[in-house]
Parts: C-alpha cells; sequence; structure tokens
C-alpha cells in the first residue's frame, strides 16, 4: 500500500486529491497540511511513501520546504502538483529533492500514475513540461557554447587584448592579481587558447575593441 500525504492550501484541493487517491486499490492518504510548516510535522508523523506537495502556499513555498520534508521522512518521495508550468519551478523542485512534477491541470490517471512511479522509485515530470524543460536547457547550452564567458571575463579578456598586464588590469578592475590571473587562466582554457595574439585575434573578432575610443598621437 502506498501511503500519500497531501500538501495544499486549498481544502477543497485537499479532499477532491483524497477521494481520487483513496479510490485507488493500492493508495491510501495517511495525511493532509494546508502549509509547509504542517507538512513537516505531518511528515514526520504519518510517515509517508509519498508526499504530494503544491507550490504556492502562505508563508513557505512547498519547494523551499522540501528539504526540511525530507528530513522528517527520508524514506519519502515527494511529488510537486502545481499549477506553475515554467521550467524553472521544475529545475529548482528537482533541486531541492523532488522526485517528480505534475501540472494540476493534468489528467487524473496521470496523478495517479505519477504517484505509483515515484513510489517505486523512479522519476516523473508532465511530458509537455519535460519537452519545454528539455529545449530551455538545449537553448541555454547553446548560448554558453556562443559565449562561454561571464562579463568580468570579457572585461579582462578586452584588456588583455589591449596589451595590460595582470597587474594593471587589477588596478583598473578593483581586483587582486590572483584574481586577474585567474581570470586570465579561465579566459584562456574556455576557449581554448595558448597565447595573447589569440586572446587579441578572439577579441577583434568578437568586437570587443570596436568601442575603444581612437588616442590623438599628440595625446
Amino acid at each position: 500500500m502506498i501511503r500519500v500525504l497531501v500538501v495544499d492550501d486549498h481544502a477543497v484541493v485537499r479532499s477532491g486529491l483524497r477521494l481520487l487517491l483513496d479510490a485507488e486499490e493500492d493508495i491510501e492518504v495517511v495525511g493532509e497540511a494546508g502549509t509547509a510548516r504542517d507538512a513537516v510535522f505531518e511528515a514526520r508523523s504519518s510517515k509517508p511513501d509519498v508526499i504530494l506537495m503544491d507550490v504556492v502556499m502562505p508563508g513557505e513555498s512547498g519547494i523551499d520546504a522540501l528539504p526540511r520534508v525530507l528530513n522528517e521522512a527520508p524514506g519519502a518521495a515527494v511529488l510537486i502538483l502545481s499549477m506553475q508550468d515554467e521550467p524553472s519551478y521544475v529545475r529548482q523542485a528537482f533541486a531541492a529533492g523532488a522526485a517528480g512534477y505534475v501540472l494540476k491541470e493534468a489528467a487524473d490517471a496521470e496523478l495517479v500514475a505519477a504517484v505509483r512511479e515515484v513510489a517505486g522509485g523512479g522519476q516523473y515530470v508532465n511530458p509537455a513540461l519535460g519537452a519545454r524543460l528539455v529545449a530551455a536547457e538545449a537553448d541555454e547550452r547553446a548560448k554558453a557554447d556562443a559565449d562561454p564567458l561571464s562579463d568580468r571575463e570579457r572585461e579582462v579578456l578586452r584588456l588583455l587584448a589591449l596589451g595590460h598586464t595582470n597587474r594593471e588590469i587589477a588596478q583598473m578592475l578593483f581586483i587582486s592579481v590572483r584574481t586577474s590571473e585567474t581570470h586570465r587562466a579561465h579566459i584562456m582554457q574556455k576557449l581554448r587558447l595558448s597565447s595573447r595574439a589569440d586572446l587579441v585575434r578572439y577579441a577583434i573578432a568578437k568586437g570587443l575593441l570596436d568601442d575603444e575610443p581612437e588616442v590623438s598621437p599628440d595625446a
């Protein structure tokens, strides 16, 4: 029997979920909570196998409370049930320890299947949301591959290409010489370059020197 704790700030939602889950022969709702704080106490007392948790609740979000809830029920799997359909919420939930993420608009059969999946040690993400998550991560990787440097690293690269030493760059950017040297090492590693000439060519190709003001011969 899969023991489920239902956490949602709306009593009507909790009642509906209880009716749905209790109708299954292998699932039993063993507790309810309307806040993240109450979820911590219920997780400790009811010893659930699955915690079905909302994200947006008064006081503290389900994602923020997730580590404390799992600390009280370390053997439980948390299945997030939320209206939030942004991939960022999915990433945050899994980073906090969730085993699954289902949208509240999901069909009853999908929710029941997700409960069984995470109870068995698996992971579950709403298919449509999972596809958006994959697409978002692919887009982020493409952007990182196109320009792997941070804003600070681009500034250091620009100054290196202009001929400044690590010490001069440190003084200009109000950082230590060691930090300046570390930035240079990271730039060389990320761009797979081996010389200052390579850095200059890269900076020119990326237009990092285009805005550099011209210096008068008499200056």
